[in-house]
């Protein structure tokens, strides 16, 4: 029996069908960049310090403050406290030794920088500044929850169905987010957006993948939804700076998803998909809506009934053998490979989104850090698309790793005074680490066994989530002492990119399709577990293997 590839070969590679398939779904993948971003100006902490009565002031800083608030020192500099003022109100006498007191009448903020954020909202400062990190925690652990279903959803129901479902619960809660009148109700929809944002993305790159053919699959995955992601994270400093309140930001960036709704008509559901079904039917009438589209007749016959009934009877037939989540772990060489992805997976993810998140602590304006921010990404993905077609998988990785940890470590040496230089070598080791965050999507691909390489996959995607949800605290971390996150991401991208030199090589080898075919470690001193071990100790755990 032929592949669908074989089958679908005389539609070519780079038509008007595969031209529009490539752009729609590209440009699906631009409200991603933002939404999970947005946090960065939405939760930024503005200056603020205890509001007194008895001074009849609304506005931060207001004359009599500064002999009515202790002092305290923050990153070097002495400041207004910003969470307690002297117990003795009206007594105006800074230099006596008065006691002090939590604020007890709420707090005035600086509106130098931002109309409202939610921290100015709902008062999360002080007692209540833990509330800020915890909901972009709360956002990223829909995020896990998302990366989870979507699979489960997907293969079930369709890849079209779940692809519009998610843009439009993305975009709706992110509408009524908008409209919260307390945290708790922010968090709850943020939660769900989080759910909508990554199951709209791998629905976007896996109907992208099975709708494009082989010649066009590699340049989707790395430049199409890739780069469109980086100019949504690039579009959101520039919507920030021109809006400065919270609620209306979010608007502004939920409205571009109704723009997508016009692409029910223009995107198909995927062809590989329905012939998994059985539905051969729909599966042709698309091929040839696809070949219409590109000029080209197609043959009178495009999947043959026997090859689509030999394909169902041997997917039955596969359920005599099912593997599970234990099976990642049931051989020496697949469970060395599960547990190293699993860490350096999670340290990737931590440190990526860690940089990101830590924009507003970087010295210099914020917007223009974001800018550049998102300026790394392009340079990112762009690099490993030339990485992967020549250099090896293990160089790739870990010089990407190894040198994210460089820069960053480097930070904190360079002198306080000069604050661009720590910016520059923070973004150099973003560059590296965005790079590192695309690229070992592909290496974790052809590490995995066929058999067993979508629950790979999903295990590190779950685990690369967990570090997301912790770099929320990471970047709170920088709210106090601006060099102590890049020294834990800088200590831990050494580790990382150690790990990663122990993975085996993979680049212009077969793609394994059984555990036995699992390579080992690459260990500095030789090593190497014999294939027949291995071999032997999966079929002593079923007596059957699938063929795909």
């Amino acid at each position: 029996m032929r592949d669908f590839d074989e089958d679908t070969a005389f539609l070519g590679d780079w038509g008007p069908y595969q031209k529009l398939i490539f752009i729609l779904l590209g440009l699906s993948s631009i409200p991603n960049g933002y939404v999970g971003m947005a946090m960065v100006f939405m939760a930024d902490i503005p200056p603020h310090h205890c509001r007194l009565p008895f001074l009849n002031s609304s506005s931060y800083g207001g004359p009599g403050y500064n002999l009515s608030l202790p002092t305290e020192e923050v990153r070097g500099e002495v400041i207004l406290s910003r969470c307690r003022r002297y117990a003795e109100q009206g007594a105006l006498d800074a230099g006596s030794n008065q006691s002090s007191e939590r604020c007890l009448d709420g707090w005035v903020f600086s509106k130098e920088r931002y109309v409202s954020t939610i921290v100015t909202e709902w008062d999360l400062v002080c007692d209540d500044e833990w509330k800020t990190p915890f909901t972009v925690t709360l956002f990223f652990f829909g995020v896990l929850m998302g990366s989870f279903l979507s699979g489960i959803i997907s293969d079930r129901y369709g890849r079209k169905c779940i692809f519009f479902a998610t843009l439009a619960v993305q975009t709706v809660f992110s509408l009524i987010q908008a409209a919260s009148n307390s945290w708790e109700m922010f968090c709850v929809f943020y939660f769900i957006v989080g759910l909508g944002q990554i199951a709209n993305y791998c629905a976007a790159f896996v109907l992208g993948c099975e709708l494009l053919n082989k010649s066009c699959r590699v340049s989707f995955a790395t430049l199409g939804v890739s780069l469109s992601y980086a100019f949504g994270y690039l579009c959101l400093p520039v919507f920030a700076y021109f809006i400065r309140d919270w609620r209306m930001l979010t608007v502004a960036l939920s409205a571009p998803g109704f723009l997508y709704i016009p692409m029910w008509w223009f995107i198909p559901e995927s062809p590989l998909w329905l012939l998994s079904q059985g539905r051969v039917e729909e599966a042709e009438a698309i091929i040839r809506a696809a070949a219409k589209k590109n000029g080209i007749t197609p043959p009178d016959v495009i999947f043959k009934r026997d090859d689509t009934a030999q394909l169902m009877e041997k997917d039955d037939g596969d359920d005599q053998k099912k593997y599970t989540w234990l099976d990642l772990i049931r051989t020496t060489n697949i469970r060395n490979i599960t547990i190293l992805n699993v860490i350096i997976w999670s340290i990737i993810s931590l440190t990526y989104y860690g940089l990101s998140l830590n924009t507003p602590n970087m010295d210099g304006d914020p917007y223009l850090n974001c800018v550049f921010a998102a300026g790394t990404e392009f340079a990112g993905y762009t690099m490993m698309y030339f990485a992967g077609r020549y250099v090896s998988r293990r160089l790739t990785l870990s010089s990407c790793i190894f040198f994210c940890g460089i820069m960053l470590l480097l930070i904190k040496i360079v002198p306080a005074e000069l604050g661009a230089l720590s910016v520059t070598l923070a973004m150099f080791g973003k560059i590296s680490m965005t790079g590192a965050f695309a690229f070992v999507y592909l290496y974790g691909t052809e590490l995995l066994p066929t058999v067993v390489r979508n629950m790979g996959l999903g295990m590190t995607t779950m685990a690369s989530r967990v570090g997301s949800m912790l770099s929320a605290q990471i970047a709170y971390i920088g709210t106090y002492n601006k060099v102590l996150p890049y020294i834990l991401m800088g200590c831990m991208s050494i580790i990382c990119g150690v790990l990663s030199l122990l993975l085996p090589e993979t680049k212009d080898e077969a793609l394994p399709e059984h555990i036995s075919q699992v390579k080992p470690l690459h260990w500095f001193c030789k090593v190497k577990k014999s294939e027949g071990r291995n071999r032997k100790e999966e079929n002593g755990c079923s007596s059957s293997k699938v063929e795909l």
